[in-house]
Parts: structure tokens; sequence; C-alpha cells
């Protein structure tokens, strides 16, 4: 990638870092007391984002294998999915930010079509793995309040069943998507757009056989990579329940609960309505609002008090803004691509054409 779109990423995700902490809810000065009280815990959170960012990176590599040999570094991959997330939670409708860039630096070691289609598997796999979390969210809830723990009143029995059907139809979509490619349909349903059929139409046939390689190449993972397709889903999928030890640090701090299963579940369900909250709203940058409504509802359908949604939700925002600007950071990091390795990429981007 080109050092001056590399700097218009940048600034993109600076202005909206600098935006966020300039439109926080509380004041500076609260904000600093509840990071003080929060301690080695908050320490805590942003490692344990470390690790899940380092599974983010080890299921693209999985994905990439799935189409050759992976010609990048585990480190400098690692590097780039840090950065595509701190663009995504910085711009509006997230893949605007973090997919581009993700496919420009990945261009150099596997070739533009490679590049592409892996960063669209990948996001694939984040979306599909979270409809997945969604579903055992609603079964861990209805065996909640069997055995009593939680609330089960008209309203709550609506939301699950809206839920329900919301995941179901996303599953039906990403099952059909894996099975016959989905780029096509996508430039396709662009075109009913308003202002984007001019561009979608021209776009796809200059690109006609490009895209239809992209798609080949995705239902080729499901198809004939079965492995790869498993293992990169199982990873993001125990990604999206190792992240609740995040809120259950929280809980304790708060003393809203203990180290123990019954934490742990609140705190996986927690999440989980939060994020399907905050991913209905995902044209907001950081999810403004989104996030901090979805913890104050989900907290207090778990019985807790407001101030520990607010509590939780300030704390998940600090770490939000200390990874976008690591990621941010480390775009000015480790640019250069080795020349062997562009002599390779041009001769793997003549095969392609």
């Amino acid at each position: 990638m080109s050092n001056y779109l590399r700097n218009i990423f940048f600034v993109i995700g600076l202005v909206a870092i600098v935006v966020m902490l300039l439109t926080f809810e509380v004041s500076f000065v609260q904000l600093w007391k509840d990071i003080c009280k929060a301690g080695y815990w908050l320490v805590a959170m942003l490692a344990l984002w470390g690790v899940l960012y380092a599974m983010n990176a080890l299921t693209w590599r999985v994905i990439i294998k799935g189409s050759g040999d992976c010609n990048i570094s585990f480190l400098k991959l690692t590097k780039i999915t840090i950065t595509g997330f701190a663009l995504n939670y910085a711009t509006p409708v997230g893949l605007l930010g973090g997919e581009p860039y993700k496919i420009m630096e990945l261009k150099p070691y596997i070739g533009l079509q490679r590049a592409s289609s892996s960063v669209l598997l990948f996001a694939m796999m984040h979306i599909f793995s979270h409809f997945w979390f969604w579903v055992t969210s609603i079964v861990v809830y209805v065996l909640m309040y069997l055995l009593g723990n939680l609330p089960m009143g008209v309203g709550m029995v609506v939301v699950l069943l809206m839920m329900s059907l919301f995941c179901g139809a996303g599953i039906y979509l990403f099952i059909r998507g894996y099975k016959k490619g989905m780029v096509v349909k996508l430039i396709k349903m662009l075109s009913h757009v308003p202002g984007m059929k001019k561009w979608s139409v021209k776009f796809e046939s200059e690109h006609q056989e490009d895209l239809r390689k992209i798609d080949l190449q995705i239902s080729a993972l499901q198809s004939q990579n079965k492995k790869n397709f498993y293992c990169s889903f199982f990873l993001e999928y125990f990604g999206r329940i190792f992240q609740s030890f995040e809120i259950m640090f929280m809980l304790i701090l708060f003393e809203a609960g203990s180290a123990d299963i019954i934490t742990f579940t609140y705190s996986f369900l927690i999440l989980a309505f939060t994020s399907l909250f905050a991913n209905l709203l995902f044209f907001f940058p950081l999810q403004l609002g989104g996030r901090e409504g979805g913890f104050a509802l989900s907290t207090a359908q778990m019985g807790m008090t407001n101030d520990i949604g607010m509590f939780v939700s300030m704390m998940c925002r600090v770490r939000e803004i200390f990874w976008a600007s690591v990621g941010l950071l480390l775009m000015k990091v480790g640019t250069t691509v080795n020349c062997k390795q562009e002599n390779i990429n041009d001769k793997d981007n003549a095969d392609e054409k």
C-alpha cells in the first residue's frame, strides 16, 4: 500500500478517536475515577483482547492457507488485524474502513484476488460465528429461566423469538453464500440502492471475471477445505465466548458476582445481547450510544443496577479506544515488503491474469 493511502486511513481513524474522546457521556473526572477503580482488572481486559486479536489473526491465517501458501508472517498478520479492527471501530459502517485496508496491505504477499477473498471470508466467518453465538445465548437464557435464575416475561419471549428469526435468517443466508459465493450477488444488490446503480453496473462489467474467481474461492473453502472452514469457525466462535471474561472481570470488581459459572453465564448473556443490539446500529462510528444502551438493557434484565451497566460500558469503551490507538500506531510500523516477496507476488499476479 502507498504511504499516501496509508496516511488517509490514519487520519480517518485519528479523527474518529478524537471525536470519541470528546463525546464521552461522563466527565473526564468521573472517567478517571472509573479507570482507577478498575485498576489491574483493566489491564487484564486489555491483555485479554491481545489474545483475542491473535485468535482473529490465526483464523485469518487458516482461511488464507485454505487457498494456497501463506507468505506473510503471523506477527505481521496480527498487526494488520489489529489495525483493521481499529479502522472498523472508528469508521461509519465499519467494513468501509478496515476491510479495504487489509486487502491493500495483504495484496503484496498473496495477490489481489486471494487477498480480497480471504478478507471477505474472514469478515463472513466473523459475522457467521456471531449468529451462532447469539443462538447459543437464546438457549442459555431459556435454560437459566428453567433453573429459576432469570425472569421470562412476555416482552422477553418476544425478544427471544425475534432473535431466533433474525439469527435463523442470517445463518441461512451465510450457508447459501458459502456454497455459491456472494460477491456477485452483493454487487447486483447495490444496483438497487439509489445513487449506486451506475457505479455497480460499471464495476460488475469491468471486473466480472475477478468477482467470479473470488466467489469460487469463497465456495471452495466450505466445499473443498472443510478442515480449514471448521477450524476458522470454531476459532471465531470460541473467541466470542472467551470475550465474556471481560464482562466477568467487571462484575467481580463491582461485587455483582464471583468467579463462578453463574457469573460467567450472566457475563456471556450480557455480551450476547449487547453485541446484538450494538451490531444492529453498525452504521455509527465506534457504535456510539448503541453499546451503552445495550449494556444498560442487558444488565437490567439480569437484575443488576444501571450503575453496573454504565461502568462496564465505560471500561469497554476505554479498552476500544486503547486498542484503536494501538492499531493506528501499528499502521506506521513494519510497512516495508521484502523485495523477494514482491517478485513472488508479481509472478502470482501474472498467473491470476
